[in-house]
């Protein structure tokens, strides 16, 4: 039988990509035993603040250039075409369905584990997928450490907030480090987050 393409989820507005979302899906799809990493870009939020959000289908182009030449990473706007709000648990189990050949992998940071349990069908997630997890200043596992398919990686932390890009651009400071220098060049002729 045909092993299965190990494919890790890395789920997010990306709002916009930038590097430090970049380094870590690179360490995963490189430093674990997953064949790639796929952005998963998700629609509005619905705890987070409409206004500073692009429009879904530029922050899924800003994602495409960002991963355009890494044969790991790639991206998939999958939570456009599902109901609103997206669950977690119902985009796993769509990706499942759709491709029978691969097994995924959620990746998250251990701020995830403060709230989990108020997730749809969370106990299923913990039950039928792998997650592998990043350390998160001042966030524990907790009582999560006791599961064997959440594995927690030493992937380095870079503390770059979107939001914080958002408002270098805005300012119009130099963010040119901070992202791949393709996807600054388009925010900037787009004229995207300068209002």
């Amino acid at each position: 039988m045909k092993q299965k393409k190990k494919t890790g989820l890395l789920f997010g507005s990306f709002n916009p990509i930038h590097s430090g979302h970049l380094i870590l899906a690179n360490y995963m799809a490189e430093f674990t035993e997953l064949d790639e990493v796929w952005f998963v870009v998700s629609p509005q939020n619905p705890l987070k603040e409409k206004a500073s959000l692009l429009a879904d289908i530029h922050r899924l182009t800003l994602v495409r250039i960002a991963v355009e030449d890494q044969p790991k990473l790639k991206v998939t706007n999958i939570e456009f075409k599902m109901p609103k709000p997206s669950y977690t648990i119902d985009t796993l189990t769509w990706l499942s369905d759709k491709y029978p050949d691969r097994e995924f992998v959620m990746i998250c940071g251990t701020d995830v584990f403060s709230h989990f349990h108020k997730w749809k069908n969370y106990r299923e997630i913990l039950h039928q997928y792998q997650m592998f997890v990043y350390p998160r200043p001042n966030f524990a596992l907790g009582d999560y450490a006791k599961y064997s398919q959440i594995r927690l990686f030493d992937a380095p932390l870079l503390e770059i907030s979107s939001s914080f890009i958002r408002k270098g651009i805005f300012d119009k400071k130099n963010m040119s480090f901070w992202m791949p220098e393709n996807v600054y060049q388009y925010i900037l002729e787009m004229h995207f987050y300068e209002k």
